[in-house]
């Protein structure tokens, strides 16, 4: 195993070099800035397909439960890969794994673009969504390895980034099918270049050291595998879980939403997924300043809080307008609890483990998200889109409840 580290890395990486590390130990050098920019286009795919939903349907002759699967069986992949993705990150390095990610989503894009049935579109779609669970763990582990002055800041570009990707993709469809009268395959296709450019600028990553360096060493607790598992890690990790569960809820069926029962296009529901999306570029650095200040565990539970009245209000008021503003307040406000939890993960885990850590941390979005939207669908079949809401929201409010009396920092 060691050979094949030094294979990949033998044009640069120099570990034990502590000097040269600390030079490189800012959130804005060449190493993290190339992971913010790369976690743009990991995310860029997140919600391209369900802004596509309304024309998959049509196209596909599909039904709300067949679009629920399809919605599902990328989380269930990711959830099998994730631990691996963890325990290869903390073995093999992030920059290995980083590349591994955008290759798997290069191969994605390519069987999108030529697909004409449903079960390739369903194989497209699981490539394009399980990179993000490969670079995960690799991402978060380098850029929380920084010096923990740099590690918030870090933390909350490095998530704009990626609510960023998410952003673009919804308005991507919108601009180059509204504007540019491209078809879907098409707008996939349009994605494979900047994938391509961000490989080129992962392999010109001088060194990984220099930013996988040891911090916080006076809290560095055993580095056995051991030491990552405990019972406040463990609620820390069902609050993110149930978390999951209604977030997927909501998140999988906005467009058709949209569409269906608020009577909007679906090039216009594109647009309006894509801005409750593009609103967390600002939420996520911001929330990160506020977690600082306030402190993690206090940020996040003042943060979930507005989140809740949000979407209550967006559906308690009938109005579109009302629906779509208070729906990206939703978005808004989501994000600005982002950078707190992922602050929270890195106190909970050992810095040598903090991969297979991050792993762990994404892993339940994964698990939950393959069932999720299959609950979505059902619910939506018995009692109407609406409900979905209803539901989510008491699930958001026991995930509180879990969060507020279970972790202790």
């Amino acid at each position: 195993m060691a050979s094949l580290r030094r294979l990949f890395f033998s044009f640069g990486e120099k570990r034990g070099v502590k000097d040269s590390a600390r030079k490189d130990d800012s959130a804005l050098s060449y190493g993290p800035l190339v992971t913010m920019m790369t976690h743009v286009l990991v995310h860029v795919f997140t919600r391209i397909h369900p802004a596509l939903f309304p024309l998959l349907r049509t196209e596909f002759g599909l039904s709300l439960k067949q679009l629920g699967v399809i919605a599902s069986l990328p989380r269930l992949f990711g959830s099998l890969l994730s631990l691996p993705a963890g325990l290869l990150s903390d073995r093999l390095g992030s920059k290995l794994m980083i590349l591994v990610s955008l290759f798997v989503s290069c191969l994605g894009v390519l069987i999108a673009s030529q697909t004409h049935n449903y079960m390739t579109l369903s194989l497209a779609i699981i490539l394009v969504s399980i990179n993000i669970t490969i670079y995960h763990p690799a991402s978060y582990r380098l850029i929380t390895r920084l010096q923990a002055r740099e590690r918030l800041k870090a933390l909350g570009i490095h998530e704009a980034c990626g609510t960023l990707g998410v952003a673009i993709g919804p308005i991507s469809v919108s601009v180059l099918m509204g504007v540019l009268a491209l078809n879907w395959r098409q707008v996939y296709l349009f994605w494979l270049v900047p994938v391509l450019l961000g490989i080129i600028a992962v392999l010109k990553i001088r060194s990984e050291s220099g930013v996988d360096v040891e911090e916080d060493e006076s809290n560095e607790s055993e580095t056995s595998v051991d030491s990552l598992f405990t019972i406040n890690l463990a609620l820390f990790l069902i609050f993110i879980g149930v978390r999951m569960v209604a977030g997927q809820m909501v998140g999988i069926f906005i467009p058709i939403y949209l569409v269906d029962e608020k009577g909007i296009s679906s090039v216009l529901a594109s647009f309006i997924y894509g801005i409750g999306s593009a609103v967390r570029v600002v939420g996520a650095p911001v929330g990160g300043l506020l977690a600082s200040r306030f402190g993690a565990k206090r940020w996040l539970l003042a943060a979930l809080s507005l989140t809740y009245v949000s979407l209550g209000l967006a559906i308690a008021i009938p109005d579109n307008v009302a629906f779509v503003v208070f729906y990206i307040s939703y978005s808004f406000c989501n994000t600005l609890s982002m950078t707190a939890s992922s602050a929270l993960m890195a106190q909970l885990s050992p810095t040598r483990r903090r991969g297979l850590g991050y792993a762990l941390f994404f892993l339940p979005g994964s698990i939950v998200g393959a069932v999720a939207p299959l609950i979505s669908a059902s619910i939506a079949d018995a009692f109407g889109m609406t409900s979905i809401f209803v539901v989510s929201i008491t699930i958001y409010i026991l995930g509180q409840a879990i969060l507020k009396f279970g972790v202790k920092v």
